[in-house]
This record gives C-alpha cells, sequence and structure tokens, in this order.
C-alpha cells in the first residue's frame, strides 16, 4: 500500500483486475491516492477493495473509508476477507473464532447498507479437513 514503492508501480502496469487489501491503518486520503494509482481511468471492475479489519475494528474503520470513495466517485468492488483480521492464537496454534468472522461479515453488510454502497462479496476459507484454523461455529468446536 506504499505508493511510492516498486510493488504499486508493477501493480499499475497490470492489465488484470486488482484486488487492495484495506485494513484499519490505511486512511481515505490513503485509499484515494492508490484507487487513483492503480485505477486512473476508474475503470469499471478494475479494482477490488479487500476490507480486512478484524470483527473490533470494522465498524470504526470502513465506514470513513467508504464515504471517502462514494463521495470522489471512485468505481470499486468492495469485499469483505474476515478470515485474516480475526486470528488469535489458542493452545500455541493459530485459529480463528467463528464467532468473530461472522461479525465482520455482518458488520461490513451493515455499513454498506447504512452508507448505501454496495457490499459486492466475501471471502472465506473452508476445508473438509481437522483443522485447528478456526473454532466455534455450528459444531461449537473448543480451541
Amino acid at each position: 500500500r506504499q505508493p511510492d514503492h516498486a510493488h504499486v508501480e508493477y501493480c499499475r502496469g497490470i492489465k488484470n483486475p486488482l484486488g487492495l487489501k484495506c485494513g484499519p491503518s490505511l486512511t481515505p486520503d490513503g485509499l484515494l491516492e492508490l484507487i487513483d494509482l492503480l485505477n486512473p481511468e476508474n475503470e469499471p471492475g478494475r479494482l477490488t477493495l479487500i476490507a480486512r479489519f478484524g470483527a473490533d475494528k470494522v465498524a470504526e474503520h470502513l465506514p470513513k473509508l467508504v464515504r471517502a470513495v462514494q463521495k470522489e466517485g471512485r468505481s470499486v468492488v468492495w469485499s469483505s476477507d474476515p478470515m485474516h483480521g480475526n486470528t488469535i492464537e489458542a493452545a500455541g496454534y493459530k485459529t480463528r473464532p467463528f464467532d468473530r468472522i461472522l461479525k465482520e461479515v455482518q458488520t461490513f453488510f451493515e455499513v454498506h447498507r447504512g452508507e448505501g454502497t454496495h457490499p459486492g462479496g466475501i471471502h472465506v476459507e473452508m476445508t473438509g479437513k481437522n483443522v485447528t484454523e478456526c473454532t466455534g461455529g455450528a459444531r461449537a468446536i473448543p480451541a
């Protein structure tokens, strides 16, 4: 997310759609600068903003970003990635409590409903294997 670094310059030359991770440290002005660098023609579908704040921070930070993008008329797709902002360590293993994942998704949709914008999608990770990545859920898997 550093506008003056090589990875942003590299991404400017990519013609495929791009995704930009947006977290609690991103400011509205910083986001608009990155949008203008990565999608200078404001092409619909070019840029997906991937909200990954954590359940405890999304309500505080996402509305400011959504309002700034909407006010400036930027064409973006908003997506929620609740998997990465909700990681904790339990018994020495990286895990994600399902209630935090669900809360971030719900808040993501509430923010967009409140701002009159369109939530474009969510990113989830699933497996049928016996893993420790997530706890809670329908079967109340313990940590």
